[in-house]
């Protein structure tokens, strides 16, 4: 399990980017996601589920996370979510 250590941040607010900030929560908080898209209607759920699974595959279970998306596909959210994370849980990429 990978815990949070400090703020990690990845990615742009440039369009077909996304903006990726991972903090430490409490223990047992969770993973608590702010999204922030224009197209949230369409595809905000897919979105999240990408951030959430990425962050289970690196054993992330407490964090606060803050998504602003401007179009991203889900490769580019999987990568930021990724750099974030290594940033956060002070691993070298």
């Amino acid at each position: 399990m990978a815990e949070i250590l400090r703020p990690g941040q990845a990615g742009t607010i440039e369009s077909s980017d996304i903006m990726i900030s991972i903090a430490p929560a409490k223990p047992g908080a969770g993973l608590v996601l702010d999204l922030v898209s224009p197209v949230i209607k369409q595809y905000g759920e897919q979105i999240q589920k990408v951030i959430r699974d990425t962050l289970r595959e690196y054993g992330v279970v407490d964090a606060i996370v803050h998504a602003n998306d401007k179009g991203a596909l889900d490769c580019t959210i999987q990568a930021r979510v990724i750099a974030a994370t290594l940033r956060a849980t002070a691993k070298e990429a």
